[in-house]
């Protein structure tokens, strides 16, 4: 058993509510402090208080902490034992979590790049630097304490806040009670590193003192569904992120064959538990023999354990896959199922199930269906055409535009609500460390300021 403390300013805090986490078949596998309000107001209070690193050593020692997290023993726990635990509990395939921690380690590394990319190219980095002589905006931070409420459902999202650290914000992550693994050894390492125990704190709560964490810092970074979206919509102090509804276009001036790879991977990839994952396919054409190629690729995906080296799909407990299957079935309706239509459920006997992908066909380019995104890999594909316009499109975090069509493309850049464009054969998981994910973190963290002297 494992043993997960909070990560306070005076150390690791192990409090007298503890929950026991268990793996998807069920055995207790750690337990996880949940710290109490009183502890979480006098922790706030102390990254308030704490200074700043001077930006030369926080970035060295975050990328000392990206070789660690990923090569060392971290808190008496290897990193093999770390990746075993990540899939056993949380479900998601070996894999996908080993290339997780080689992503970490490699921001890490680079971090000081990547919130250089998001910098005005007319903004100096301090008002120290001689251009300030003559008066220049000076990049500055809107805050000092940055909260972050982390997913659970990708290893890879604990890269976002490691800019908000190297801009120099004090940090406090309530994590995930489903995968508080990565964010505990990842803050330890960055502890041992020398960031300090007083600017980077992990502090595991309940969903009652959790908005306690936001209330007290100066900005925040939420993680979560439609609703987390709507509670915080009216924040300017908090960046919500909310589901990915990435898409796929296919105009009728593209031959869709050569794309059958690119879409199972959009569809299929890192295990299908992503926001950039493709839920939403739409072709200018014909739509069956779309579904019909993408189903027939997906169905030979296998039916592993998540911890498996050749697992693909995500492992639930049985009775929480069941629960998925009956909400497909439920938001699926009267769609035509090429794949998943008799269930998703594949029983491992040990009391996990693996959730096995489904693609529905639909009508009608703006059904319902096509604004639901499951923790497996699912598609809904719908006809697109020219009268349809980008409505269908909007709202979308990836879009990969498979078209020759350059007033499309200018339209779909231009739309605001779509956040990133692939143009071509390029899966919507694709992405780049140092570009923009949900726009530049930075843009959110940091303002610009005149400075004359």
């Amino acid at each position: 058993m494992l043993r997960l403390d909070a990560l306070g300013p005076g150390g690791p805090y192990r409090s007298r509510r503890q929950e026991t986490l268990h793996d998807v078949t069920g055995n207790p596998t750690a337990t996880l402090s949940l710290a109490p309000p009183l502890y979480l107001t006098r922790t706030m209070s102390a990254l308030h208080r704490a200074t700043t690193l001077p930006a030369d050593e926080r970035l060295a020692a975050i990328a000392r902490a990206g070789e660690a997290f990923a090569t060392e023993p971290i808190a008496g726990v290897t990193v093999h034992e770390y990746q075993h635990t990540v899939a056993a509990v949380a479900g998601v395939p070996i894999t996908v979590v080993r290339e997780a921690t080689d992503a970490i380690a490699r921001a890490a590394r680079r971090v000081g790049h990547f919130v250089h990319n998001a910098r005005p190219i007319g903004a100096v980095d301090g008002w120290r630097d001689p251009l300030t002589r003559a008066g220049r905006a000076v990049w500055t931070r809107r805050g000092e304490v940055f909260a972050v409420h982390a997913a659970g459902n990708h290893p890879a999202v604990h890269q976002g806040w490691l800019e908000a650290l190297a801009l120099g914000y004090r940090i406090a992550v309530r994590p995930s009670r489903r995968e508080p693994f990565t964010p505990h050894r990842l803050i330890s390492a960055l502890r041992a590193a020398g960031i300090g125990d007083d600017r980077l704190v992990l502090l595991p709560t309940d969903h009652d003192a959790a908005d306690e964490i936001l209330r007290q810092a100066d900005l925040g970074m939420v993680y979560g569904g439609d609703d987390v979206v709507r509670k915080y919509a009216g924040d300017r102090r908090i960046l919500p992120q909310g589901p990915g509804r990435s898409k796929i276009l296919i105009t009728a001036d593209t031959d869709w064959e050569p794309l059958v790879d690119m879409l199972v991977t959009s569809i299929g990839g890192g295990g299908g538990v992503g926001c950039v994952n493709a839920t939403g396919i739409f072709v200018e054409g014909d739509v069956a023999a779309v579904a019909a190629a993408v189903s027939e690729r997906l169905a030979a995906l296998p039916s592993l354990p998540a911890t498996d080296d050749n697992a693909a799909l995500p492992v639930q407990p049985i009775e929480t896959a069941r629960r998925w299957e009956q909400h497909l079935r439920q938001r699926a309706g009267t769609a035509r199922a090429w794949l998943g239509g008799d269930g998703i459920v594949a029983d491992l006997g040990d009391g996990s199930a693996v959730l096995r992908p489904a693609v529905h066909q639909l009508d009608d380019p703006r059904a319902e269906q096509l604004g639901a995104e499951l923790p497996f890999p699912c598609a809904w594909i719908a006809p697109w055409t020219r009268a349809a316009g980008i409505a269908p499109l909007r709202d979308t975090l990836v879009l990969t535009a498979c078209t020759t069509d350059e007033d499309l493309i200018d339209a779909l850049v231009a739309d605001p609500t779509i956040a990133n464009v692939h143009l071509g054969a390029h899966p919507t998981t694709w992405m780049r460390p140092g570009l923009p994910h949900d726009d530049y973190l930075g843009g959110f963290l940091m303002r610009g300021k005149t400075i004359l002297r």
